[in-house]
């Protein structure tokens, strides 16, 4: 349930990541592609798609015209790519519990982040802050729905 948690706070920051980052991991077979639609992301195209689409949401995060992440359509976005995403990365039978818990976390992280985001940005800029955000978040996203990008291979010891 860690990542599923994990999922949400990705979604908090950014609603089109955790999609991107359960395609590539999908893509990757890092995950079983047992939910529904999941099986395109097997698919190369339609997991370039998807990233594709949360670099395009990252880019226009960084407009003037860019409204805030707690707008209702922003939430309503990070409610349903928490549950999509949350859902993939719990265990089986607790996938409702999966869901539910990315969404909740996903929408209390999404006010916290944004008003970190505001206070950042009066210090270093709108350009400046969401591409730190955009790093750390599409980082965190993948190494939780990739748990083989972040392991390390031992080495045989020598003797």
């Amino acid at each position: 349930m860690l990542r599923s948690f994990l999922i949400g706070l990705v979604a908090g920051q950014r609603g089109i990541s955790p999609l991107a980052a359960i395609a590539i991991a999908t893509n990757r077979q890092e995950i079983d592609a047992s939910l529904p639609f999941q099986k395109l992301f097997r698919n190369p195209v339609v997991t370039a798609g998807a990233t594709a689409f949360a670099a395009a949401e990252m880019a226009g995060d960084k407009m003037k015209s860019a409204p805030d992440r707690i707008v209702p359509i922003g939430l309503a976005v990070r409610s349903i790519t928490a549950a999509y995403a949350g859902a993939a990365l719990a265990p089986r039978d607790q996938r409702t519990t999966g869901a539910a818990l990315a969404v909740v976390t996903a929408l209390a992280s999404s006010y916290v982040g944004w008003r970190i985001r505001c206070a950042a940005m009066e210090r270093y800029g709108q350009t400046k802050t969401g591409l730190v955000e955009d790093a750390i978040v599409f980082g965190t996203g993948l190494a939780v729905a990739n748990p083989s990008l972040t392991q390390t291979k031992r080495l045989p010891r020598r003797r």
